[in-house]
């Protein structure tokens, strides 16, 4: 697999590293999560299978855990050896604690010079917030993502997605394999100062127009991407189910608003977003409010267009295509894990479902890596 050979130690804990990590050992990588005196705390977050949690279990299959305490000569001098077997650390402390525990980059590159270092943080290892804490919630709205997530009555909603802590994962591995790349040409590790603010804002290219070209805020109903547009919106159907029309392209409103008997409000979807296009989102759902969805999903089956039925999550996981993508798998002991959503044709990567107890054996665990 991609990343046979590759050797990780995870000091992370919840989401964005452990994440990543597991990423890595999908692909190949021999993980060791080194877990604090009172284990990983998603360990006890939320429903279980088998035992095990199901975040647990989805962000923290194919590692090896080991309990270390850190704070102890024992647990640093295992941490030393173990420093020394690796390519990669990686932690999300806040900054400054790794120095503190003499477990930092300066000390693990004077142990192996070749380590490729990732810290991932809140607001990263520099500027004047980099000692806050904060989790997904406060990140999403210190970024000014919760203020596009409004209601209808305009009231900021929560966002219900972890995107934060999610950028934070995708781009620290990114910068995990950049990282390692260089180094089979140089020879030399690096250290990542991985932000999980600046990972989130980096996510927004697509919605900075009003910011960027003009100095305000988007007036969010207003824009393309949230309803601005009566191709991208949501609509209630009979039944008070949703259906999503996703796609702007003008062809797609043509096919449309021809199959509805509407031709003449084909020339509306040219204008730009807002409430030149008020006369389509009307009508739209006006028609969609008199079927219920599964009669539209077979009416929008024969349609060109960009469109989706609103699904549970229940229901996304049960659709055939997710299961034929292979993005639910049951192991033998009835624990359900996502899928791997990397596809390789070759080298592919593959679940491993060992998952252990509170943890190996320290001395176990180095003696059988010669440690």
């Amino acid at each position: 697999m991609k990343l046979q050979g590759v050797r990780v130690l995870d000091l992370s804990l919840f989401l964005p590293g452990p994440h990543l990590t597991m990423m890595m050992a999908d692909h190949g990588a021999e993980v060791i999560k080194l877990e604090p005196p009172g284990g990983e705390p998603v360990r006890e977050v939320g429903l279980k299978q088998a035992g095990h949690s199901t975040w647990f279990r989805n962000t923290h299959r194919g590692k090896r855990c080991i309990v270390l305490d850190l704070k102890s000569d024992a647990g640093k001098a295992a941490f030393a050896r173990l420093v020394a077997w690796a390519d990669v650390v990686v932690e999300a402390f806040r900054p400054g604690v790794a120095a503190r525990l003499g477990i930092d980059y300066a000390s693990c590159k004077a142990i192996n010079p070749r380590i490729v270092y990732c810290a991932i943080s809140a607001y990263g290892q520099t500027g004047p917030k980099a000692l806050r804490p904060a989790h997904d919630l406060a990140m999403q709205a210190d970024s000014g993502v919760v203020s596009l997530n409004r209601a209808p009555d305009s009231t900021p909603a929560a966002p219900h997605m972890p995107v934060a802590d999610m950028a934070g994962s995708l781009m620290a591995l990114a910068g995990i394999l950049m990282a390692l790349l260089r180094r089979e040409r140089s020879g030399e590790g690096d250290f990542i100062d991985l932000s999980m603010q600046d990972a989130l804002m980096a996510w927004l290219p697509n919605v900075l127009g009003p910011p960027f070209a003009l100095g305000r805020d988007p007036v969010v109903h207003e824009e393309r991407s949230w309803g601005g547009n009566a191709l991208y919106k949501l609509y209630r159907c009979a039944d008070d189910r949703w259906l999503a029309l996703g796609g702007t392209e003008h062809k797609f409103a043509a096919n449309l608003l021809r199959a509805l008997g509407r031709p003449d409000l084909v020339a509306l979807c040219e204008l730009p977003p807002g409430p030149g296009q008020d006369p389509v989102k009307a009508f739209l759902a006006d028609t969609f409010a008199t079927r219920p969805l599964s009669e539209w999903s077979a009416f929008l089956q024969d349609v060109d267009v960009c469109w989706a039925p609103v699904k549970t999550l229940t229901e996304a996981f049960a659709d055939p295509h997710t299961r034929a993508r292979g993005m639910v798998w049951t192991d033998d002991t009835g624990g359900t894990h996502l899928g791997i959503p990397i596809r390789f044709a070759n080298e592919p990567g593959r679940i491993n479902p060992h998952l252990d107890g509170i943890g190996e054996s320290t001395a176990a665990v180095l003696a059988e890596l010669g440690l």
